[in-house]
């Protein structure tokens, strides 16, 4: 094992290199290039790549968690589930291909699972039982995962090719004026307010899991 290398100085590193080089280029061998070391170091604490992504990927969903947890004394379901919306949002967009490289990711840290339980009895308290919980949850993950994605797509080109302009060429916009008025209105706008619209949809069926009994919608 060699001196001085610990699982946190790995993950920091490799955060250096996804942010770098991407998802492609987060490789072994160029964490270990970064680090100084040789490749079999790395083995005595990460197996291979996914094991790594999923220590990546706890930091960042802990992280997550714990600003989208601080709005549940004072708010209401809503405000709470808006919040970690934004959260995962921020955090997906923290890193280079962060909404590819986290999504799905397997939590190593039980800890962060069993924080889960206050949430899940504050969650209760306002209509939603464990189960419609786990799908508001997951309704909300699936939208701000696939945003992330769209968005860092774009923002990360190369080139123009997410460009209005172009975009209006290949459409034909005079003759095809709808298809190109679509285009305008998802990409020339700013990503936050096409983000803060769709959620605000989200949020309008996630209200339909709320049980009855729960307190007045907010």
């Amino acid at each position: 094992m060699t001196k001085g290398l610990t699982r946190e100085t790995i993950v920091d590193a490799a955060f250096g290199v996804l942010d770098d080089r991407g998802m492609e280029g987060l490789t072994v061998r160029a964490l270990a290039e970064r680090l100084g070391v040789k490749a079999p170091a790395l083995y005595w604490h990460v197996r291979d790549k996914q094991e790594l992504l999923d220590e990546m990927g706890t930091r960042v969903w802990t992280g997550i968690a714990r600003v989208s947890s601080e709005v549940r004394a004072d708010g209401d379901w809503r405000g709470a589930l808006a919040q970690y919306a934004r959260a995962a949002r921020h955090g997906l967009l923290a890193h280079r291909d962060g909404a590819r490289a986290f999504s799905g990711t397997y939590l190593t840290d039980p800890e962060v699972l069993r924080d889960q339980e206050a949430g899940l009895a504050w969650m209760e308290s306002q209509g939603f039982p464990v189960r419609a919980t786990a799908d508001a949850y997951a309704i909300i993950t699936g939208f701000v995962v696939g945003h992330c994605i769209e968005e860092q797509a774009r923002s990360q080109s190369t080139d123009d090719r997410y460009s209005i302009a172009v975009r209006d060429e290949r459409v034909g916009s005079e003759s095809h004026p709808r298809v190109a008025a679509s285009g305008r209105s998802m990409f020339a706008r700013d990503p936050e307010t096409v983000f803060e619209a769709h959620l605000a949809v989200v949020l309008d069926g996630v209200a339909g899991l709320r049980s009855e009994s729960g307190p007045a919608a907010g």
